[in-house]
């Protein structure tokens, strides 16, 4: 059983333990925390987000390993590498597996920027908000990997 995450069945991805992790640490520093827990708890705050984003970029990167030789060729493709003719289902594929995941690092890029905005300002309220976006991210990103996860399985 891969220790990232544990699948009820093949169809299935359950939630992976750092998402789990970080969303009730981020849950109550969005809804309880003041201006003094915040400063007190904020390195916290960031180990547990860069922990948990890194387990995130870690399953992606296996689901995808686990693609066809075909899809793996038409996603490197929409990165701008030389590639031989493509299958359009492929191209389709790897297009959408693209934007999904674009769309979660996205969202996790505003988020850091949202709680570096807050740091400036000493804004609480800021810094809820960074949360609340973060939390959307790693929900994005989730959806990337069951994505990725589906594909693999399509081999």
């Amino acid at each position: 059983m891969n220790p990232l995450f544990y699948r009820g069945d093949c169809t299935h991805m359950e939630k992976i333990k750092e998402v789990v992790e970080a969303r009730s640490l981020f849950t109550e520093a969005a809804v309880d925390w003041s201006v003094m827990k915040w400063l007190s708890e904020k390195k916290r705050v960031r180990k547990t987000a860069d922990a948990c984003n890194a387990t995130l970029d870690r399953v992606e990167l296996e689901m995808q390993q686990g693609w066809s030789a075909e899809l793996k060729t038409a996603y490197e493709s929409l990165s701008g590498k030389d590639t031989d003719k493509i299958a359009p289902d492929a191209e389709k594929l790897a297009k959408s597996l693209k934007e999904a995941h674009d769309a979660a690092i996205a969202k996790r890029m505003e988020a850091e920027e949202t709680f570096e905005k807050a740091e400036k300002r000493m804004s609480v309220s800021m810094a809820r908000e960074g949360c609340q976006i973060a939390m959307a991210g790693w929900d994005l990103h989730e959806a990337a990997i069951k994505k990725s996860e589906t594909a693999a399985s399509k081999k």
